[in-house]
């Protein structure tokens, strides 16, 4: 019988702080901020957290190819 191997990544927070979400984005923490334009959500407190989903439609943006959201079709088409 055939064995197969399944890694899955599961990230348990929606929220991440800039460490996590630069590593989220395979971007050095340093950087991040440089290269993402994601806007951190400001909490009461004065905690910065990024939002995944944020993030994860950025990254889609990225990609060469990439489909372009319904709002943006009909923006030019006018």
């Amino acid at each position: 019988m055939a064995k197969a191997m399944l890694n899955l990544q599961v990230q348990p927070y929606r929220m991440l702080k800039k460490a996590d979400a630069a590593a989220y984005c395979g971007l050095p923490a340093a950087r991040f901020e440089l290269q993402c334009p994601v806007s951190a959500v400001a909490y009461p407190s004065g905690s910065r957290l990024w939002d995944v989903r944020d993030l994860d439609s950025w990254l889609d943006s990225l990609k060469t190819g990439a489909a372009d959201s319904d709002d943006a079709i009909l923006d030019r088409l006018g």
